[in-house]
């Protein structure tokens, strides 16, 4: 019986990092957030129903989706960031279901990486959820430093999301990644350990 643990965090929290440790012990993962991307390629039916609701204008002359300009459109408008997600969530979530189900097949512990877990409501199709956390004073210092952005924009986009602390009391488990990356990969051995996943 395979066992799917669900892994999420805020931005700039240090999620991918966690999930590379993960990976780097030879545990398949499910990232969202490449699916999300699949699903909107040229050609895709996601992309058609994103047209559909956003207009040509979310389009680059080659036909693929205009990320920068879309990202504009949602980051500052709710509604709209609302309407985006709605209009993807049953293509990711197929996929999601399709790649998890696969992974199983091959290994007693998959790793699903999904950054707007509970904003999807995804728990239920995992066993158990992990969130990795920092406080919100590292995420916005590390947001700013890896995105070049000033304060204000860092803000706009952490406060576009769930807060880490909801996230936090929402999880089974928690990662905390507010030290260095090794006490980090740690945590992530112990984990392994105490689940018997590793000897």
């Amino acid at each position: 019986m395979s066992f799917v643990l669900g892994v999420t965090g805020g931005i700039a929290s240090g999620k991918s990092t966690v999930v590379d440790f993960f990976k780097a012990e030879g545990f398949p993962v499910v990232d969202g957030d490449i699916i999300a991307r699949e699903v909107v390629e040229p050609g895709t039916e996601g992309l058609m129903a994103l047209e559909k609701v956003f207009g040509k204008t979310i389009l680059q002359n080659d036909g693929s989706l205009d990320r920068k300009k879309l990202g504009t459109l949602i980051f500052q408008n709710e509604q709209k960031r609302h309407l985006l997600n709605k209009t993807l969530d049953p293509f990711i979530r197929d996929e999601i279901k399709k790649q998890t189900l696969e992974a199983k097949k091959g290994s007693h512990l998959v790793i699903v990486d999904i950054p707007l877990l509970f904003e999807g409501h995804y728990e239920s199709m995992m066993d158990e959820v992990a969130t990795v956390y920092v406080t919100p004073d590292i995420q916005l210092e590390r947001l700013m430093a890896r995105n070049n952005l000033s304060e204000e924009e860092a803000l706009k986009r952490i406060n576009s999301q769930l807060p880490l602390e909801e996230k936090k009391k929402r999880a089974d488990f928690v990662f905390d990644n507010c030290n260095s990356q090794e006490t980090t990969r740690q945590e992530v051995l112990k984990w392994l350990e105490r689940k018997k996943f590793v000897s």
